[in-house]
This record gives C-alpha cells, structure tokens and sequence, in this order.
C-alpha cells in the first residue's frame, strides 16, 4: 500500500506497563518532530503490559522512521503498524449538546437512535451524548450535532486491533 505524505497511519504499541512510559513514548516522537495526531493508551488482557495506539500522518518512510525510533525504547515489547482495512477501528465522543425546547430534545433522541449512539445525561437546557464507533462515524454526528450547539466534547482518539 503506497501512503502519501498526509495518510493517517495507526500504529499500535504494546508497551510495559509502569510510571514514565508513556511520557517517553510521546516525548522521543516530539524530539523526532513527529506530531501525534491521536493517543489512546489502556491495560490490556495481561496486566504487566497497556497497549498504546498512536495515530500519526505520513508516507511509508515517515511510519518507518517512527517505528525504528520507538522500537529503540527499552520499555516497547512489540509495535505493530495497522491496515486500516484488516483492523477493527473505534473510538469515542461524548458531547454535550444545547436542547432548549421538546422538539430539539426529540429531534436528538431520533438521531441518537439512528447513529446507535447513547444519552448518557439529561438535564433542563442540555443532553450528553455518548458515540462510539469509526471516525467518519463520529465526525458525521459532529456535523449533525453543530446544529443543535455543542457546549462540549471529549473524544478518545482510536483504538484498534487486528482482525481475526
């Protein structure tokens, strides 16, 4: 697969889970001059490692010079640069939007339904909604979501696995 220079490319990392890695991790691409555009990192089946992915643009030497780079960490076990295709993507959003009357409330709980996303909070004049799913799914409800006024939103960055 032939990347250009702008391609997001994800890259995930099993790392030993201890204090000071993931500032070692984040700090050696900033020195390199590697911008990360998404960071998520959590425990995974085995407790003494987390698994971090890592979204960052560039063409095929860019990720390669990224993965050397890391691979120099005494901390990384194993880093593995994911197909987009042959993976399972995901990430998620919460938003809080403005509902100030009945009909922007049922209006969101219509597109709630519609985007398979959850409404985690309700109050007076505001809803939270939680998305989780492909990024051009997020960002479609973000698009939907302007409308109503969005107060705030967190987003996760990616996670992924390989399929099979």
């Amino acid at each position: 697969m032939k990347l250009n220079k702008n391609q997001e490319r994800i890259i995930s990392i099993i790392v030993e889970n201890k204090p000071g890695v993931l500032y070692r991790t984040s700090n050696l691409l900033r020195r390199r001059n590697f911008n990360i555009q998404s960071l998520s990192v959590g425990p995974t089946e085995q407790r003494e490692f987390s698994r971090m992915t890592i979204v960052v643009k560039g063409d095929e030497l860019v990720i390669e010079q990224v993965i050397k780079q890391l691979s120099k960490l005494i901390d990384v076990i194993k880093i593995t640069a994911l197909d987009s295709e042959r993976s399972v993507i995901r990430e998620l959003a919460l938003l809080k939007l403005n509902i100030p009357d009945a009909k922007a409330r049922t209006d969101l709980i219509n597109f709630s339904n519609i985007f398979r996303s959850r409404i985690v909070d309700v109050s007076a004049n505001t809803m939270i909604v939680e998305v989780t799913g492909t990024p051009e799914k997020i960002d479609a409800f973000i698009n939907l979501a302007n409308s109503f006024g969005i107060k705030e939103m967190a987003r996760t960055g990616l996670t992924a696995l390989i399929r099979g």
